[in-house]
């Protein structure tokens, strides 16, 4: 039984403030998605690794790395050397490509192979892309190398196993990078389903012929037509060996794969535009009749991008679909950061707040800045730099060959008026499309595009100042020392820092980590409540100094952290009201929403 005293330490606010909510775990697979690892690209990359190929990777990467190393040891030198022959080849092939380029055609590699352990190649056919055939002659290396034998330390001493066994015991460990992916996945589904009010189509009903032999003498045929149904599936597969910064899509059939390096936020990623293509394929497929209708106008605009870009496709399906994903992409963010600054806008004007300044431009028009972002332009909302990055995304789609990205972008503002959904509202914005229109997109948002590439320069800069605040650059000194369990020195740093910094929240969540962290690793009943209680009080103090201008992500953090504690003392009630308390602050990056679901649902079923 776990020692109780821990309510007798004063609560940090008052149970009032709690909002019930009855938000349910998010499931996934309910839109299409998985988050899964894939053994075929975990041997495949391994076996690269092998061969010599380094390219950066993050840190949980270099860790991986580092063991896997540590395990291919005793690997055969002879399959080593004829890996390695095979990859320097490649590369002298194409010494102009870049490593993720490089290892781009591997994964396409990987995912042509069968299931382990038998991980066969696909027969040899003139429709394989050309970068799938050039590294084809890999797989029998491969399948040879799943195969080696290798010696692990197994305690004192070294047992024989195989690299295939290993694998295995690496699948965990991918698990475990996937399921730290899910928050932002979640997060990422849910804004782009509620901005377009759709669902993913995740079935797909195929008409296939057959042909039957009737007749005692086999010899009448006769031809049927059998509905067959297809599930469509969205994967985000989670690469310990993946390049940091480098997110690989792949579409093989009706399944969707993104390979993904650990900590990637996928709500801010290109993740975002493949699971768009994902739901927004069936739609398009759907309107391709009408789509047809159009297709000189479409083509007209191609043919003028192509002429300073031949790299352009010149298929009109494809420029419709990547215009639309563009579009939706550009427009999502757009619309929520208007949302949060509108909101925000009310919530001061309700706590008596005035707006921050009132005037008037070159124009005469009343200008009342509200927030940030959000002004009163003659009394309408807008959001003049926000608008100007949209377009700038727009510019730079359409100049690639989504020509129609400024078109979509329009009519998707109107299904933000509307709430219509997508799938039943695309039809009438395709009929009303008049190509004509759309050829001088670019001379007409040339200066929103020179203002917003003079924001994101200054933003650069701003980033570089804030990455070089001492007490920034400092806390992420410590971050690898809490990271490695090396929690006395962490601790140490964090009480000198304390000392210059005696008021700032970050300094005190980061010393209720160390704590919590620390009292995990000791097994004296004593000791360990000493240290949770001492990070019960610098939780508490991360609350007391926080202002205004406070992370609320840092709050949402610290509310679960204090949750955690609270359940650890056997105070599930307590802490199902704290976890409320987060989820009523809403989602936002890098806060505790998705854990404070997940939790409370936990909670209350096991009170039940």
């Amino acid at each position: 039984m776990k020692r109780v005293f821990f309510l007798t330490l004063i609560l940090v606010f008052p149970v009032g403030v709690f909002a019930q909510n009855t938000s349910q775990v998010f499931d996934l697979s309910q839109y299409g998605v998985k988050i899964e690892p894939d053994r075929r690209l975990i041997v495949v990359l391994a076996s690269l690794e092998a061969a010599g190929l380094e390219t950066p990777l993050t840190e949980k990467g270099r860790d991986f790395r580092q063991k896997l190393r540590t395990d291919l040891a005793t690997l055969s030198p002879d399959l080593q050397q004829k890996m390695k022959f095979f990859v320097d080849q490649y590369k002298k092939r194409y010494a102009q490509k870049s490593e993720a380029e490089l290892v781009a055609s591997f994964i396409s590699m990987a995912y042509s192979l069968g299931p382990v352990p038998d991980l066969n190649e696909p027969p040899r056919a003139t429709d394989l892309p050309g970068d799938l055939l050039e590294v084809l002659d890999f797989s029998p290396l491969v399948r040879q190398f799943y195969r080696s034998p290798i010696k692990v330390a197994d305690g004192s001493q070294d047992r024989t196993t195989t690299v295939g066994a290993r694998i295995e015991e690496y699948y965990k460990d991918y698990q475990a990078t996937g399921d730290a992916l899910r928050p932002s996945t979640i997060r990422m589904v849910r804004d782009l389903l509620d901005y377009l009010h759709t669902r993913p189509q995740t079935t797909y009903l195929e008409q296939v012929k057959t042909e039957v032999q009737k007749g005692k003498s086999k010899k009448t045929t006769l031809t049927k037509t059998e509905t067959r149904e297809r599930e469509r599936r969205f994967f985000i597969v989670p690469d310990l060996l993946a390049q940091s910064g480098t997110i690989n899509f792949r579409n093989i059939g009706d399944d969707y794969y993104a390979i993904v390096p650990p900590g990637t936020d996928l709500s801010e990623s290109e993740v975002r535009r493949a699971y768009l293509q994902f739901v927004l394929d069936p739609i398009i497929l759907k309107n391709a009749k009408d789509i047809s209708t159009f297709k000189d106008g479409i083509k007209s605009l191609l043919d003028e991008r192509r002429k300073t870009n031949p790299d352009i496709s010149p298929d009109i399906f494809l420029a419709v679909s990547r215009s639309l994903i563009a579009a939706t992409d550009a427009r999502q963010v757009f619309y929520q950061r208007f949302q949060e600054a509108t909101a925000e806008a009310r919530r001061n004007a309700n706590a008596g707040r005035k707006p921050i300044s009132e005037t008037t431009d070159a124009q005469g028009r009343k200008v009342v800045k509200l927030t940030d972002e959000l002004y009163l332009i003659d009394g309408r909302f807008a959001m003049p730099a926000a608008e100007d990055e949209m377009n700038l995304k727009l510019y730079e789609a359409y100049e690639k060959g989504a020509v129609l990205s400024f078109y979509f972008a329009n009519g998707l503002k109107g299904l933000e008026e509307s709430q219509f959904d997508i799938a039943s509202s695309l039809r009438d914005i395709i009929l009303s499309l008049d190509t004509a229109k759309e050829t001088n997109r670019l001379t007409e948002n040339a200066e929103a595009r020179i203002r917003a590439l003079a924001m994101r320069d200054e933003r650069r800069k701003m980033a570089a100042t804030i990455v070089e605040n001492p007490l920034t650059k400092k806390l992420s000194e410590v971050e690898p020392l809490i990271q490695t369990q090396k929690y006395t020195q962490a601790e140490t740093e964090l009480n000198q820092l304390l000392k210059t910094n005696p008021s700032d929240p970050r300094v005190f969540y980061a010393l209720g980590r160390v704590k919590s962290l620390s009292a995990a690793t000791i097994t004296e009943p004593e000791k360990r409540n000493q240290l949770l209680v001492e990070a019960k009080n610098f939780y508490t103090k991360v609350l007391e100094s926080a202002t205004e201008k406070t992370d609320t992500a840092l709050i949402s953090l610290t509310y679960v952290a204090l949750a955690r504690l609270y359940e650890y003392y056997d105070e599930n009630a307590y802490a199902i009201k704290i976890y409320e308390k987060v989820i009523s602050m809403g989602d936002m990056k890098g806060g505790g929403y998705q854990e404070a679901v997940v939790a409370r649902q936990r909670l209350l079923k096991e009170q039940q």
